[in-house]
Formats: structure tokens, C-alpha cells, sequence
């Protein structure tokens, strides 16, 4: 039975992934969490909200393997907006508490900045080539290769200005390995679920990345931008993943049931179908 998987191959040059549970400065996972892929995904083809054929039919069963990295990091000084943004009379103010009480500031006067902000430390990512490979209902990859190769809007992967570069889009075939013991030298880091995962060399860093986010409405989930409100709950499912770093060879403790294999313009590419789908 042959499995119909998605190639995506992009060019970031910068990055911001924030990881929430850092709080005294931004740090950033080193690949987009599956959950920040969907967002860029639903963004291309406009379904936001799962609309088109319901949340579950399409956006949760979409399988996610990301592999790739940055040629480098940087930490980036920002000053950020405190409290709650809002227009009035053609102008943005913003509302914070001060000492117990609620002051409404204008941002931005004619002698400058006047809303409070908050000094914080923003690690950033630099120069980025991404491969990410999908699967699931077949409709849904046509539909996804189509807004991705012919784009309506400026895509981007994380933040909003965090633009990318789409190089190519295309179906293609997997080879498959069975009962593989010993190691696996993968060409490019990936994230690998980290539950019951056999590995020998524990050395690896381990990340609870987000896989799926929900916004409802008492309980209910928003099926546009309009719905949501001060009251939206956003609803976060989180997933352990190991990352495996650059050219790291990884010694299994036991044995994989299977492991598929990709060849694509002379990059190699290795995912364990138990734990490199996403």
C-alpha cells in the first residue's frame, strides 16, 4: 500500500519559536513545533479554525516529521508593550495595572513612546533551511501543496514577521526498513517522541514541544477570529521530543519495528515511523 507523503523544503531567515515555559528571557525551540506548522498550514489554504471539514477530520490527524536547523543563534534585546492593547479615536492605547490601580496610557505621543514596557532577552534564530514532511487525508496535501506553490499571502513560520521561502513541494516515495538494531545517523536534526523511545546515549536534549491548539468558547471550539474574546480559553496539548542535534549518531538500547528512508536531491532522510511522526 503505497502512503501519499508531502516534501516541503523552505528557507527562514529568522526564527522565533517560543518555548513557554521559559520566563525571565524568550527562548526559542531549535525547529517549529508541530503546532506552529499546522498554524503556518491553516494560514496557506485559509482554515484557521478547521472549517472546511472539521478540526478533527483533517488539522489532528495531519502527521508532522520536521527536520533541519539554523546556522546560528543570537540574543536580541526587546523592550515589550506591558498590559492590554486597544484602539480609541483613531489612536492605540494600552491599559495596565500600576500600584492596584488601572492606568490607561497612550503608546506613542508626540514626545514618544509612553506606555510601560518590560526589558526582556529574546533568543532568535538565524538562516534556517527546514524539510518537513506530511501525511494524512490526501485532499487536504493537494490543497496544501497547491496554496504553498502558488501562495495568496506572505507565509511565515512562528511570529509574523518571521517570513518564509518556499523551494519545493512535491509528493515523494519512501523506502522502508524493518527490525533495525544498532544505531542511526541521521543527516539532519529532527524531533523524535521521547516516551518509549529505545535510546542507549542519553545525551540528547528533551523538549515538551506543543502538538495541537484548540481556542474555545465555553468549551466550544471557535470557528472564526471574530469569536474570540478576553474569555477564549486556549487549550494546549504538549508532546516529549528528543532532539537529536546535528550528525550525532543515535545507539538504540533495543529494536525499531520499522524506520522509512527518503532520498531527495542528495539528502538523506530518516524517519522512524513509531516516533519521527509528530
Amino acid at each position: 500500500m503505497t502512503v501519499d507523503t508531502l516534501y516541503i523544503e523552505l528557507f527562514q531567515p529568522y526564527a522565533q519559536y517560543r518555548n513557554p515555559f521559559t520566563f525571565y528571557y524568550a527562548q526559542t525551540y531549535p525547529l517549529p513545533p508541530k503546532s506552529t506548522i499546522v498554524g503556518m498550514l491553516q494560514n496557506a489554504v485559509g482554515d484557521w479554525y478547521g472549517n472546511k471539514h472539521g478540526l478533527d477530520a483533517w488539522w489532528s490527524n495531519l502527521k508532522i516529521s520536521v527536520h533541519g536547523g539554523f546556522e546560528s543563534y543570537f540574543w536580541n534585546y526587546q523592550q515589550l508593550i506591558k498590559g492590554d492593547l486597544y484602539l480609541k479615536e483613531g489612536q492605540l492605547w494600552n491599559k495596565v495595572k500600576v500600584k492596584k490601580k488601572i492606568v490607561e496610557r497612550l503608546v506613542y505621543n508626540a514626545n514618544g513612546i509612553k506606555a510601560q514596557r518590560t526589558p526582556v532577552y529574546q533568543q532568535e534564530l538565524f538562516n534556517g533551511r527546514l524539510f518537513i514532511f506530511l501525511r494524512g487525508d490526501k485532499d487536504l496535501l493537494n490543497e496544501i501543496k497547491d496554496a504553498l506553490e502558488k501562495p495568496k499571502k506572505v507565509l511565515y513560520l512562528g511570529r509574523s514577521e518571521d517570513i518564509i521561502f518556499i523551494r519545493k513541494v512535491e509528493f515523494e516515495p519512501a523506502k522502508s526498513f524493518t527490525n533495525v538494531k544498532g544505531d542511526l545517523r541521521l543527516q539532519y536534526p529532527t524531533y523524535l517522541k521521547a516516551d518509549g523511545f529505545p535510546i542507549k546515549n542519553q545525551k540528547y536534549p528533551v523538549y515538551s514541544i506543543p502538538v495541537k491548539v484548540v481556542f474555545k468558547n465555553n468549551g466550544v471550539p471557535v470557528k472564526h477570529k471574530a469569536e474570540i474574546t478576553k474569555k477564549t480559553v486556549r487549550e494546549v496539548d504538549f508532546k516529549r521530543v528528543i532532539y537529536t542535534g546535528t550528525d550525532y549518531p543515535i545507539i538504540l538500547s533495543g529494536e525499531l519495528s520499522k524506520v522509512e528512508f527518503f532520498d531527495i536531491d542528495e539528502r538523506k532522510f530518516l524517519i522512524i515511523e513509531e516516533f519521527g511522526w509528530l
